[in-house]
C-alpha cells in the first residue's frame, strides 16, 4: 500500500481547487484518502486478506468510494450552498476516496485491489506500478525501506498533486 503520507498528499494538492472552507475541505479530503484502510481492523478480527471485508477489499472499491463520498458531501454541505458547489464537494471527495485504491494498485506489493466489489471480488493491479509498497507498522516504516517509500511517493504522488494544486491556486489568483 502507499503510506499515510502518500495518500494525504493527493488530498492536500488537489484541495486547493476550492477557495472557501479550505481547511475543512482538505481535512475531509485527507479523511477520504485514508478511510479505505479502515479494513485493516479485519486483521485483528481474523478476516482473511482476500475476503470481501479483507484488506484492499470492499472499502477499496468504486462502489464504496461512491457511497462514502455522496454521504460525506451531503453531510458537509450547508443549506445555502448551491447544487453546483455540493457537486464539487462530491467530486473532490470521490476523487480523494478513489485515489486510495488507485495508488495502492500502483504499488510494488500486496495482492491487488477489489475495485469492482461487491460485483467481483477479484484483486487487480494497474499495469504501471512505480510506487514502492509501504511497510506495515511504525517501526518498519522508520527505516531505510520507509525512506525509499517516501522518496517514491514524493516523486510519483507529491509532485503531480501539488503541481495541480498550484495550477488551481494560480488560476484563482489571476482570474
Amino acid at each position: 500500500m502507499a503510506s499515510f503520507f502518500g495518500h494525504a498528499m493527493f488530498a492536500l494538492g488537489i484541495g486547493f481547487a476550492f477557495k472557501k472552507r479550505l481547511p475543512a475541505i482538505i481535512g475531509l479530503g485527507v479523511l477520504c484518502t485514508l478511510i479505505p484502510d479502515a479494513d485493516v481492523i479485519g486483521y485483528y478480527l481474523g478476516v482473511p486478506y482476500g475476503s470481501f471485508w479483507g484488506h484492499r477489499g470492499f472499502t477499496h472499491s468504486i462502489v464504496f468510494a461512491l457511497l462514502f463520498s455522496v454521504s460525506l458531501s451531503l453531510l458537509f454541505a450547508r443549506k445555502e450552498e448551491t447544487k453546483k458547489i455540493v457537486l464539487a464537494y462530491w467530486l473532490y471527495f470521490f476523487a480523494c476516496t478513489m485515489s486510495h485504491p488507485l495508488l495502492d494498485a500502483m504499488t510494488t506489493g500486496g495482492k491487488g485491489v477489489a475495485f469492482f466489489a461487491p460485483f467481483d471480488n477479484g484483486r487487480y493491479f494497474l499495469p504501471w506500478r512505480p510506487i514502492q509498497v509501504s511497510p506495515m507498522g511504525l517501526s518498519k516504516f522508520f527505516s531505510e525501506w520507509g525512506l525509499r517509500v517516501i522518496k517514491s511517493e514524493l516523486f510519483w504522488i507529491g509532485i503531480p498533486s501539488f503541481t495541480v494544486g498550484l495550477l488551481f491556486y494560480l488560476k484563482r489568483k489571476f482570474k
